[in-house]
């Protein structure tokens, strides 16, 4: 009895250490470490979702500290260069923000729109394609047109209306205050259509199969039959979606605070910091616009790759 209670007591950490060493054994991380432009990929993703996080932490300055920001240090160049400090290695802004806290924070805050997009665009799509494939009929037509007619349109441009329409329906005052709600619901409408899209098509193709039916025999409900069994099989195009979406939504995200429609001047983000750049190229300070713009450019194509490996790699004719 003794030897069999401590077996049940090191049962937990057995199967943790035996799914670890199945998912080191298995197609996913093999075709990871055969990789090296994902794992090229994973390394950038890692260290700029890190360097995001840990701003607060590792930021030379904090450039949302008004009382610490001045005026006499701003359009700095890059400590390299003539004129240039080590205090702000990649040089100023017109404000006397440190280009390089500006890029930390500024990106934190876009990979915070990034990720509440895609997981609410995931919670609604995926919500809405069981509903559509499981109920059918006219829900199923109704969803499914709704979808259509959105992706008829670009998503920025579906993404400015909503910001636009947000702005009209709000007073003034009140728009630096939700302007990150406005934002995330801006990017999150083509994502959650593509998540619905996909979890119905898995769905129907699901739901006559032999287990579905051998669960709707035994009088499971349709909801639970449709999260247990349905939802697991269609969990691989998701992720695959979601990461890919995620990318998207850092884009669109910046390209509205490009236009001026996004998050305000107070918290930029990195679209804000590559719009003010803009205005200073032509007077020679490049580095406004250089720096924010290879950030982002890392940022989106480190992640897309990690897409498009996931895609592949999930992909049971590719192996």
């Amino acid at each position: 009895m003794a030897a069999e209670s401590a077996a049940d007591g090191l049962a937990p950490g057995a199967r943790r250490a035996g799914a670890l060493a199945r998912f080191l054994d298995g197609d996913l991380f093999y075709s990871f470490r055969r990789s090296p432009v994902t794992i090229a990929a994973a390394a950038v993703t890692l260290l700029l979702v890190l360097g995001a996080v840990l701003a607060p932490l590792i930021a030379p300055h904090n450039p949302f500290d008004l009382a610490s920001l001045n005026l006499l240090d701003s359009l700095d160049p890059p400590a390299w260069e003539t004129g240039g400090s080590w205090t702000y290695i990649l040089g100023t802004d017109d404000q006397g923000r440190d280009i390089l806290s500006a890029i930390l924070y500024g990106m934190r805050l876009s990979l915070l729109v990034g990720f509440v997009a895609v997981l609410l665009a995931l919670a609604v799509g995926v919500s809405l394609g069981l509903l559509a494939g499981v109920a059918g009929g006219w829900i199923d037509t109704v969803v499914m047109r709704i979808c259509d007619i959105l992706l008829s349109f670009p998503a920025i441009l579906i993404a400015i209306l909503i910001d636009g329409v947000a702005r009209s329906l709000l007073p003034h005052d009140q728009q630096d205050q939700i302007a990150f709600s406005v934002v995330v619901l801006a990017v999150t409408v083509l994502p959650a259509v593509q998540f619905a899209r996909t979890v119905r098509g898995s769905t129907l193709v699901e739901r006559n199969k032999e287990y579905v039916q051998a669960a709707q025999i035994i009088g499971v409900h349709p909801v639970l039959i449709a999260v247990r069994h349905v939802l697991p099989n269609a969990m691989g195009p998701v992720l695959v979606i979601a990461t890919i979406n995620l990318a998207l939504a850092i884009i669109n995200e910046a390209t509205l605070s490009f236009l001026g429609l996004g998050l305000p001047l107070t918290r930029p983000s990195l679209g804000t910091l590559i719009r003010v750049g803009q205005n200073y190229l032509f007077s020679g300070e490049w580095w406004m616009l250089l720096f924010p713009s290879l950030a982002l450019a890392a940022l989106a194509l480190a992640v897309n790759l990690l897409g498009d490996w996931l895609r592949d790699a999930l992909n049971p004719k590719l192996r």
